[in-house]
């Protein structure tokens, strides 16, 4: 199941969502590198912290699956929205220098190559940075906000994923340590719930946040082999010994 646009904007104009997004924006906030020229895309449905991080950056784009839906961004001046593949980026390579991915992961149908496929497009030294639902926390359990869909990761899952896609974790945080609810009493508590939250209780956070930079080498472990298969060119003669080779020539030498 995948959220569509439709519903993410539904949701994050909700008092919930207004809460959640401030959550997350704050966990990016500290581990965010402020960068004055870089290119920045946000891939999935970045829209809310696009505008609060691209301030800086030199140009800024998002791009939303086309599973999900795309609305046009920003709201003054020209589009920079684009409907894609997450799988087929319409980037050339090396050609970002940032890449923030929320609603994206969790959703794709091969998560393993669009990290590669954003791999790709970073420039050397890129960053990627990825909220993704956690596995172990409250909100990957309610399917009434877009955190309860799709495939949440625990903290290993994504470190793995990204080890394999070429990519060193530099930095991680967590958000939405208070409980999904809708109750207004409970959303008035929100802020002490989180605070509590990032003290007693990070491992239950309801969204993992990781900075992650591109790595252009990786050595591959290769597996012992008990033999060596040795390859010889396919017109040398086989099966036949130097002495019996030698007798067959002599015997054609005096026939």
């Amino acid at each position: 199941m995948i959220s569509d646009i439709v519903a993410l904007r539904a949701f994050y104009s909700s008092l919930l969502g207004r809460l959640a997004e401030r959550s997350i924006a704050m966990a990016l906030s500290s581990i965010w590198s402020t960068g004055t020229s870089e290119r920045l895309v946000g891939l999935g449905y970045t829209l809310p912290w696009l505008d609060r991080f691209g301030a800086d950056a030199e140009r800024s784009f998002a791009f939303m699956p086309a599973a999900q839906g795309a609305v046009s961004w920003p709201a003054a001046g020209a589009c920079a929205t684009a409907l894609v593949f997450e799988e087929e980026l319409p980037l050339p390579d090396s050609s970002v220098d940032r890449v923030l991915m929320v609603h994206s992961l969790e959703h794709a149908e091969n998560p393993q190559q669009t990290l590669l496929e954003v791999w790709r497009v970073l420039a050397p030294g890129g960053r990627l940075v990825i909220a993704v639902p956690n596995r172990r926390g409250m909100w990957a359990r309610f399917e009434h906000t877009p955190f309860g869909t799709g495939r949440p990761f625990s903290r290993v899952q994504l470190a793995e994923a990204l080890r394999e896609a070429n990519f060193t974790a530099t930095a991680w945080s967590e958000a939405l340590h208070f409980p999904p609810s809708e109750r207004r009493f409970i959303l008035r508590l929100h802020q002490l719930l989180e605070q509590a939250g990032r003290r007693f209780w990070p491992i239950f956070a309801g969204v993992l946040v990781v900075e992650a930079e591109k790595r252009l080498y990786q050595g591959l472990p290769v597996a012992a082999r008990a033999s060596r298969r040795v390859f010889v060119p396919v017109l040398t003669p086989q099966g036949v010994t130097r002495a019996r080779a030698r007798r067959h020539i002599d015997g054609g030498q005096r026939a």
